[in-house]
């Protein structure tokens, strides 16, 4: 039996409606709720009253609604399935009843390779399942943690994952919760830890019917998406105790080793005990009821390190958080962009300052957000703590055409780039294909009604405008229609590709980076730049880069060259680099 919790604290009566038969209208994807009238004949049966809760025991596979006041059956909040969508009934889910293979063993998701992926578009299949068939590739390329991207039920077929609506449950078309502990499973036995991304600040725009149970909002703060959830509100205790439960079952129910808490900015809570403290409290509980390590990284965009200070310190107590301005220095000062938020990099001494500081804005001015941003970081504060890329899903796929660095990059600067992510010492991540330099692109895709999809169109081509892509693409260029099935399709990773040619090269490159990074003896890191090149001492290994395309010679201390891309040789004090190239020294 599975237990059935709803949170309806202004609710008298709660019923459980067993969809059973099922309707007529269930034949495939619902667009709306069914009708009352379509529910008739369904079986009620009345929930158990405790406080501000109801709940319920129903065999597993249960087709099922739930109803506060007689009034009309929604899905479950808490729904761990939802077959036929988000608008259609729940289905119930026996967590328990999976056989585990692999034991369970801690994992240091710091400090290693975290590699994401988007499970529609990583495979052709777009599976769970399709992808655990790609997980020896994944282990011989030497990462050690797979980050993927939200899996909770979505509108549709297609789409990125943040505008689910179901915080307990697994995307149908992914293949349902059970197929996430197979996964989960698989990756184990590979010696591969699982991060899952988890969307805690808002609510997708179709199929959320917690709002019809419990007070999920408030007016007291607005987010991007609109009202903010409910953090610091009257009835602010039960939403606060929903998303410490949601995370908690994934860590728990599923194994999952890790979380990475989207824009956590956008978590606004005025609490003497923000959400985030409170929810890594609870996680340090679980840690020492199971005996097992439990990592929790932050999206943020405030570049504020007391995001990863401890509790009784002040601080907020995650484990880590992304850096955003390590891939902003680094991408600008390689490819020249410094339109829109690039506007305060792509000089050779900010992005050192990026990899020696960890951020750029530090409390100095942002001009792209126009006032003062960021806190320094401690110099006593691990580097691991923090997340870089030079891709992910946000710097690929919100850019105007979904277009990645190959595109535009010399091989040579490709290789560079990777050079310095892996070499650094922080937490490298990498973004699915970009370990093979593949040219396809990833784009903003996505599978709503035609009412609502013709909006997600339309503020897709305003929010464009904004950015000032017409700078890379030229005057009135081309977006993909996140609706279209083709710009899907042209996100799907073309497997075959990384056995080409220079692909299967650069794929090699990684797998030599990701070895070299073995060696990296401490975190001290270095950085001096030239006309044309730079260079950073990390760990007791050097990288040296000439990034302006005309050979140079460098003076270097006695060094022996462990790997190189391009044109390098080392002669009597002095490195030379060909037409970019870089270097790699012991």
């Amino acid at each position: 039996m599975v237990e059935i919790k709803l949170w309806a604290p202004s609710a008298k009566t709660a019923h459980a409606v067993i969809v059973d038969p099922l309707p007529q209208q269930l034949s495939g994807r619902l667009d709306q709720p069914l009708s009352d009238e379509a529910l008739a004949s369904c079986q009620r049966l009345e929930m158990h009253k405790s406080g501000e809760n109801f709940t319920i025991s129903l065999p597993a596979d249960t087709n099922y609604l739930l109803s506060i006041d007689d009034g009309s059956p929604r899905p479950d909040p808490r729904s761990a399935a939802q077959p036929w969508g988000v608008h259609g009934p729940s289905r119930t889910f026996d967590a328990g009843a999976y056989r585990w293979r692999t034991p369970q063993a801690s994992h240091n998701v710091l400090g290693d390779v975290i590699y994401e992926l988007h499970i529609g578009t990583f495979t052709s299949e777009g599976t769970l399942d399709s992808a655990i068939e790609r997980l020896g590739h994944l282990k011989n390329l030497g990462v050690k943690t797979i980050e993927l991207m939200p899996v909770s039920p979505f509108p549709g077929k297609r789409g990125w994952g943040y505008d689910g609506v179901y915080w307990y449950g697994v995307q149908e078309s992914y293949g349902g919760p059970e197929a996430l502990q197979r996964f989960v499973d698989a990756a184990h036995a590979q010696d591969l830890a699982v991060c899952l991304d988890v969307v805690y600040n808002h609510f997708g725009p179709a199929g959320n019917y917690a709002p019809t149970f419990a007070p999920f909002f408030t007016k007291k703060h607005t987010t991007p998406w609109g009202d903010a959830i409910n953090l610091d509100d009257e009835g602010c205790e039960g939403v606060r105790k929903f998303i410490v439960e949601a995370a908690l079952r994934w860590l728990r129910d599923f194994r999952i080793d890790a979380l990475r808490l989207d824009a956590v900015h956008a978590l606004i809570d005025d609490s003497p005990v923000h959400i985030l403290a409170e929810l890594s409290e609870k996680v340090d509980e679980l840690e020492a009821e199971l005996g097992l390590k439990k990592t929790l990284i932050a999206e943020s965009d405030m570049n504020q390190p007391r995001m990863v200070l401890p509790v009784a310190d002040g601080g907020l107590g995650i484990d880590g958080q992304w850096d955003d301005d390590v891939h902003h220095a680094l991408h600008s000062y390689l490819t020249g962009e410094t339109f829109g938020y690039y506007i305060d990099f792509g000089a050779p001494e900010t992005l050192a300052k990026a990899l020696e500081q960890v951020f750029v804005h530090d409390g100095c001015y942002s001009t792209f957000r126009k006032q003062d941003w960021g806190a320094p970081v401690p110099e006593t504060l691990s580097r691991k703590r923090f997340v870089i890329s030079t891709q992910n899903h946000d710097q690929v796929g919100n850019r105007g055409q979904g277009d990645r660095p190959e595109e535009r990059l010399p091989q040579g600067l490709q290789a560079a780039s990777a050079a310095i992510l892996l070499l650094s010492p922080f937490t490298p991540m990498l973004f699915q294909g970009q370990e093979w330099a593949t040219k396809g692109r990833f784009q903003f895709f996505t599978d709503h009604d035609a009412s609502l999809g013709k909006d997600v169109s339309e503020g897709r081509m305003e929010e464009f405008g904004a950015h000032g892509w017409e700078e890379i693409y030229g005057e009135n260029p081309w977006v993909p229609d996140p609706q279209s099935p083709e710009t899907f399709e042209a996100s799907t990773l073309d497997w075959d590709e990384s056995r080409r040619g220079r692909h299967a090269e650069m794929l090699q490159w990684y797998k030599e980076l990701i070895l070299l990074r073995g060696e990296l003896t401490d975190e001290q890191i270095k950085c001096d730049w030239g006309n044309g090149w730079f260079r950073m001492k990390s760990g007791g290994l050097t990288v040296v880069v000439n990034s302006d395309g005309e050979p140079d010679l460098i003076d270097q201390k006695p060094s022996e060259i462990l790997a190189s891309w391009g044109e390098v040789s080392y002669d009597d004090g002095r490195l030379r680099l060909g037409k970019d190239s870089v270097a790699i020294l012991n």
